[in-house]
């Protein structure tokens, strides 16, 4: 028996997010079909991030363990024949056989949120950005966003249904990039919370509208109540694009 490591690639527009579900097709739930199709196994893979409806990843991760005598090396391009079009395995790798995607020692996780600023949409972005007509003062957003990084409490950015007793995280890097209509927001931690990254891409627009002042971030970190931050920005413009793993 093997444990081989995936990094998945995908446009999660019409998924149900990534966990299996009774009410619509999902990554895991295609990826389960298809590994099991190869290697005539049953197999059930475990997903690092279990990302949401909708959103898109370059570098999700999953593993799965078998006894196919495919080479771990070339299970992606085995795969990848099975695949549909808006699933891609970009690499494959055999790991050992109590490695967890989920439970390694040092992770880093890096998301963006992409948004497309104009006074009129691009159809062409509609899948993969959200839109904001309104202007955005991207200095202002990055003057709010320098108050997210390090280590906080960041019980005011998740989602209240948020099943964790711990809502500490480390922000290492937090960007915000614009080239031409484009805005980019870009973030890496040590891990996130449900909905973090969107509620913080939903402050950092109100902040770039000028409903709340760059201080005003600090305020909804210290005040730790989740109806104090922006709302959670739409899932289409979340990418999950990398994860990685330490010694």
């Amino acid at each position: 028996m093997r444990r081989i490591k995936l990094t998945v690639a995908y446009d999660g527009t019409d998924y149900c997010g990534w966990q299996v579900q009774p009410n619509g097709i999902t990554i895991e739930e295609v990826l389960n079909r298809e590994i099991s199709g190869l290697t005539r196994e049953e197999v059930y893979v475990i997903g690092a991030s279990r990302t949401d409806s909708g959103v898109h990843a370059l570098g999700n991760v999953a593993v799965f363990d078998t006894a196919s005598r495919i080479p771990p090396e070339r299970m992606s391009y085995a795969l990848n024949q099975r695949m549909p079009e808006d699933i891609v395995i970009v690499k494959s790798e055999e790991v050992p056989l109590d490695w967890h995607p989920r439970y390694q020692d040092v992770i880093t996780k890096t998301y963006e949120y992409h948004i497309y600023n104009a006074a009129v949409p691009n159809p062409l972005k509609r899948r993969t950005s959200a839109y904001i007509s309104f202007p955005l003062d991207i200095e202002r957003m990055r003057e709010g966003a320098a108050y997210l990084t390090g280590e906080h409490d960041f019980v005011s950015f998740c989602n209240v249904r948020t099943n964790t007793a711990d809502t500490v995280r480390t922000v290492y890097q937090l960007q915000i990039i614009r080239s031409e209509e484009e805005i980019i927001i870009r973030i890496t931690g040590n891990g996130f919370l449900y909905n973090m990254v969107r509620i913080i891409a939903g402050t950092l627009i109100r902040v770039g509208r000028g409903f709340y002042e760059p201080e005003k971030v600090k305020e909804i970190l210290e005040a730790r109540r989740r109806t104090e931050a922006g709302v959670t920005a739409p899932p289409q413009g979340l990418v999950l694009v990398e994860i990685k793993y330490g010694a």
